[in-house]
């Protein structure tokens, strides 16, 4: 069994590539190649970095290279990225969540773009076509309930093809806050991103596909209005989003405590939950406003166009990125897939399969703008100019028009500084 799964993704390898030639340029002038050795600068989410590990491992067995992981952590990858590519020190290999700063010094990866998502293309594609990144896992934001809650106050979840409505799910975790004597009814990461996703189902989104503003100031005021209504008569945790200024802040422990029946975060809390929920909890499609679905996520793998051993990273990247190597990662880690083949057929997950699925179906669902949003370069700033205008309209500094208003010239200034 071993033996034959190795060789599928070895074999995958070598279709993948097929004619794959990543050209070197001048940026590798000055470093010599290092034949049988790769670097990979790395970050780890939690559930992905043994399962990375080992096929780490499968790659060396197979190809005879020696891959060296150097996992950082997230808050400095950037920092140290960018740090290396200014003294001419970059990895070969390197796990990105956002292109934008590093675009100009990305190498082609070879005919291998085509495998993954459609929704990705216009981020993973160069001016010419060419491929400079490959989509490597796929996480999706939504709601998570607490079953045992919704089963006592005799509440039915909605069936996972037919999402619920946002008055819906109001009115639903209400019940249930009411029922169980919760304290609030809906709890709801600390997140730019995660608002992302209430504007996306509202109508709208920081930046259009075309890469200029898209903030529909009608559209995103009603979700602000929707926000801070929930925040203002307690349904939600209000000193929680007021607290600690723009830095992220999960809300998972309101959720562990059963201080709300609902909790919007994403897939990643899945192998979480199942290790430290003490009750019965289950993934529920995203509400539908203006349109249905969540918002996406996800990571990049990448080689720099520095790295003088161009062409054994990109067979690297294409190991990583096959179906039987992406479908082992997504299974163990509990990410979603990117590749086109897999997300048709879904991934066999071996525990909380039904909740991934729910996960992955929403995908579909999602407004291809979101995954423009997403990848945008000037997304990070936007999304944190949301989270401190939310707060201050939370603590009634300001109106929901002002809020809007605000995080769309922060947006525009952003993406100003971003096409420079």
């Amino acid at each position: 069994m071993v033996s034959v799964r190795r060789w599928g993704i070895a074999a995958a390898v070598v279709l993948l590539l097929g004619g794959c030639a990543p050209g070197s340029s001048d940026p590798t002038a000055g470093r010599e190649p290092t034949p049988g050795r790769l670097s990979y600068v790395y970050f780890t989410d939690g559930p992905d970095e043994q399962v990375t590990r080992s096929l780490i491992a499968e790659y060396e067995k197979t190809r005879g290279v020696r891959v060296d992981l150097q996992i950082v952590p997230f808050s400095e990858l950037q920092q140290q990225l960018q740090a290396r590519l200014a003294s001419g020190n970059a990895p070969d290999v390197a796990r990105v969540h956002n292109l934008g700063a590093y675009r100009g010094e990305l190498a082609d990866l070879g005919p291998i773009g085509g495998e993954f998502l459609d929704q990705a293309q216009q981020a993973i594609r160069g001016p010419g076509g060419e491929t400079l990144a490959v989509p490597s896992d796929l996480t999706m934001n939504g709601p998570l309930v607490n079953t045992d809650q919704f089963a006592r106050a005799g509440v039915a979840l909605p069936p996972p093809d037919r999402p619920w409505t946002w008055d819906e799910l109001l009115a639903n975790a209400r019940r249930v806050q009411q029922a169980v004597g919760a304290p609030h009814a809906i709890a709801f990461d600390k997140s730019g991103h995660r608002l992302a996703g209430l504007f996306s189902q509202f109508g709208t989104t920081y930046f259009g596909p075309g890469g200029g503003v898209a903030f529909d100031p009608v559209k995103a005021e009603r979700a602000v209005r929707l926000f801070v209504d929930l925040n203002q008569q307690g349904l939600m945790y209000k000193d929680f989003w007021i607290e600690s200024g723009t830095k992220y802040r999960g809300a998972n422990e309101i959720f562990l405590r059963q201080d709300a029946p609902v909790y919007f975060s994403g897939n990643w809390q899945v192998s979480q939950l199942a290790k430290s929920a003490k009750f019965g909890w289950a993934a529920i499609p995203n509400p539908c406003a203006q349109r249905c679905g969540g918002y996406p996520g996800g990571k990049f793998m990448i080689v720099f166009n520095q790295s003088p051993n161009q062409r054994a990273a990109a067979e690297f990247v294409a190991f990583m990125n096959s179906r039987a190597a992406q479908e082992r990662y997504a299974r163990e880690a509990k990410f979603l897939p990117t590749r086109k083949d897999l997300i048709a057929s879904g991934v066999s997950y071996p525990d909380h399969g039904a909740d991934m699925a729910v996960f992955l179906g929403d995908v579909a669902r999602t407004d291809p703008d979101a995954f423009a949003d997403n990848y945008h370069p000037a997304f990070d700033t936007a999304a944190r100019a949301a989270v401190k205008e939310f707060a201050a309209a939370i603590a009634g500094q300001q109106s929901a028009a002002d809020t809007v208003e605000r995080i769309r010239a922060e947006a525009a200034e952003a993406a100003e500084a971003s096409s420079r």
